[in-house]
Formats: structure tokens, sequence, C-alpha cells
């Protein structure tokens, strides 16, 4: 009977652990922009992010960003999408993909019309403080980009 209850009490330990390996995730969370460690180029840096991103589905993230640009205007962002390289729509600004290339670091491949636009990569420090986005790329009016945007856990 003993033995019987340790398999069942092992079996649960290895459940919890395994459902709590999914929340712990370091992307998860509220991250703050650090305007002045963030640099653009071209264009004046955001006033203020603050991002907040959960859990979606099995294996993708929920993003909410509120944003004050650099003149001065309010500004919501979100989406929802899974690491599984399947596109999804982002409010009439073409389509993307999410990639995980490992626990820290995912990516994010932008298009418009079908062509690559933009790549975001998203790496959280492997102390779980700072996610640092890098962008690359052309925007709309044809600028080469190139974005460091740092941000901290809050």
């Amino acid at each position: 009977m003993s033995k019987r209850f340790a398999v069942l009490a092992l079996a649960l330990l290895a459940v919890s652990v395994g459902v709590a390996a999914g929340t712990d995730d370091p992307l998860y969370g509220t991250w703050k922009l650090n305007v002045a460690k963030s640099t653009w180029s071209p264009g004046s840096p955001y006033q203020s992010e603050v991002a907040k991103i959960e859990p979606f589905g099995e294996d993708g993230i929920k993003w909410y960003a509120e944003i004050v640009s650099g003149d001065g205007k309010k500004n919501t962002t979100q989406f929802s999408a899974s690491f599984d390289g399947s596109e999804f729509t982002q409010g009439g600004e073409g389509t993307a993909i999410m990639l995980r290339v490992n626990r820290y670091i995912t990516e994010r491949i932008n298009k418009k019309d079908g062509k690559i636009t933009t790549i975001q990569r998203r790496t959280v420090s492997k102390d779980g403080k700072t996610l640092t986005i890098t962008t690359v790329g052309i925007d709309p009016m044809g600028r080469a980009i190139s974005n460091d945007m740092v941000f901290e856990k809050q």
C-alpha cells in the first residue's frame, strides 16, 4: 500500500511541477520601457510603454501594451500568437509569425503584402529582470530600422 502511495505522490508531484513550469516562463509578466536605456533609428523614442505578457493556448503569448509615442499620442497594441510559426493578423498592419528560440529568446517576423518588413528578437536576461526587444528591417517609408527597446520587469 505504501509503495502505491509513493508512486501516486511522485506522479502528482511530476504533474504539478509540469503545470508550474508552464506558468513560470520568464517572458510572462508586466514590463515597463526604460527610455533612457533604449535606442531608436530612425525616429523619436516613445515617451513610455508598459507591456503585459500572459500565456496563450498551449504554447504562446498574449501581448497587450499601452504606449505614449514621442509626440505624446496614446495608443494600445495587442495580439495573441502561438510559437508554432503560424501566421496571425495584427489590426490591419499585415501578418506576423512567432517562434521560440529557447526559454529566454523569442522572435517575431512581421510581414506586409507577403514580404518580411521587420524582425523582432525578444531576449529576457537570465535573471528575468530585463527584456530587450531588438527590431531590424524597413519601416513603411522605406527607411532602415534598428531599434533596441529595454524593458524592466515590474
